[in-house]
């Protein structure tokens, strides 16, 4: 039988930006909950590592540690080890796409919050619901924040 707490998610995100812009902005952890609803907090521990708070639509935070494990803008891949209330890794992987880029969020964890493990058979499915709409509003406050950034470095602005 499989693990009922091991998640294994894999989103994909198109916008209309520049490749090197998304990967500036994702990799700027602490502002993500400038643009992302259900990160509630990140707080910096030291240059690679925060401690990262997120609740999205069911009762419940994880509180987790991100340790930066490959930061590689030539790629355009950000990578982190996760640990706490979930155990894993994520990872964003940012191409050129169309006319903007494509973003492909990988996420392989285990939930580790006991509350949450003893819920697993039962709850699973609303998990997962819940990390999908977690993403949804992620791409498009991202998409905002990204429109805002251009923005900011055009100077210009509109009435």
């Amino acid at each position: 039988m499989k693990d009922l707490n091991f998640y294994k998610f894999r989103s994909v995100w198109d916008l209309q930006a520049e490749p090197d812009e998304v990967y500036a902005a994702l990799a700027e952890i602490g502002d993500y909950p400038w643009w992302w609803p259900e990160v509630r907090t990140v707080t910096k521990i030291d240059d690679v590592s925060c401690e990262v708070r997120c609740r999205s639509l069911l009762p419940y935070d994880l509180v987790f540690m991100s340790l930066q494990s490959r930061k590689d803008p030539e790629a355009r891949v950000l990578e982190a080890v996760l640990r706490g209330d979930l155990d894993g890794f994520s990872r964003w992987t940012i191409d050129s796409a169309h006319s903007g880029s494509r973003l492909i969020f990988d996420e392989e964890v285990v939930v580790t919050k006991p509350l949450l493990r003893r819920l697993a058979l039962l709850a699973r499915p609303a998990f997962k619901a819940n990390h999908a709409v977690m993403m949804r509003h992620g791409r498009k406050g991202l998409r905002a924040y990204l429109a805002g950034y251009k923005l900011g470095r055009t100077g210009s602005t509109t009435a």
